[in-house]
């Protein structure tokens, strides 16, 4: 085999990407070869366009997300190509989708932050599900009383989505387009809360707390807020990447967010 030719080093590439089921990056390709018969990087990345070109008119495709390359079905065959797990696919809340959306659009974003947007109490299991899942991740602490977590988006979220950086976020103004116009005739197009969701905010409240009914953001209205905070969205948060313990003290980075003027608090 010819490594040196783009045409021969296609299809072991093809071969490394089936075999890992997961994105690899140029570097981890790299690594797979001998020092000696290692191809140079102008030949990995013709192959690499000479293996997309060959998906054309085949069921998967070759796309590059946060974490590298990855073969993957086409979306147009998930309806069917689904029906091979019993499982039936997790629907998520728009609880945590709506969550999930103004860490992706306002990050680093804090739990408080979220709530004062949404009008409501950010559940703890919304938090837990999307650090579980590798979604976001703590990349500092606001220098305020109680030191809050400010949150942020991973690679992961972006492998999940096919995203290979946050500016391939759709623009929220095509989000707003996305979301139909309220029916005619109801007050409130959001099915009721259930019961035993709303049992578990009433018990978060204090003892004795007067329960005063809170309008919770409709989607549509987030997405008018999040307009206003798209500009200026920090993408790059290597420099944040050192663990941060939540006890008491000051670090570098920690005061970089302190310092930097936030317009949309003043």
């Amino acid at each position: 085999m010819n490594l040196t030719e783009p045409r021969e080093l296609a299809p072991l590439l093809e071969a490394f990407l089936l075999a890992s089921g997961k994105p690899q990056s140029m570097e981890r390709l790299f690594e797979l070869f001998e020092e000696a018969e290692r191809p140079e990087p102008p030949v990995f990345k013709k192959a690499l366009d000479v293996l997309r070109k060959s998906c054309e008119n085949r069921a998967f495709e070759l796309v590059e997300v946060a974490n590298g390359y990855r073969l993957q079905i086409r979306e147009k065959y998930a309806p069917w190509v689904g029906r091979l797990w019993e499982e039936r696919p997790q629907r998520y809340s728009r609880a945590l989708l709506e969550t999930m959306a103004l860490i992706a659009y306002r990050q680093p974003i804090t739990r408080g932050e979220i709530e004062d947007v949404r009008g409501v109490a950010v559940n703890s299991n919304i938090v837990k599900t999307l650090l579980e899942r590798e979604w976001i991740r703590v990349v500092g602490y606001r220098e305020v009383p109680g030191r809050p977590a400010m949150f942020a988006t991973t690679k992961a979220f972006l492998d999940h989505f096919n995203l290979k950086s946050l500016d391939q976020l759709p623009p929220l103004a095509e989000l707003r387009e996305m979301e139909p116009e309220p029916i005619a005739g109801l007050e409130d197009d959001d099915p009721p809360v259930p019961a035993h969701l709303q049992a578990l905010a009433d018990a978060s409240a204090e003892p004795g707390e007067p329960q005063e009914p809170r309008e919770e953001t409709s989607f549509r209205t987030l997405l008018v807020e999040l307009d206003s905070m798209e500009e200026g969205l920090k993408t790059d948060f290597d420099d944040l990447l050192p663990s941060l313990p939540a006890s008491d003290g000051e670090h570098e980075d920690e005061r970089q967010w302190d310092e930097e003027p936030d317009p949309q608090r003043e």
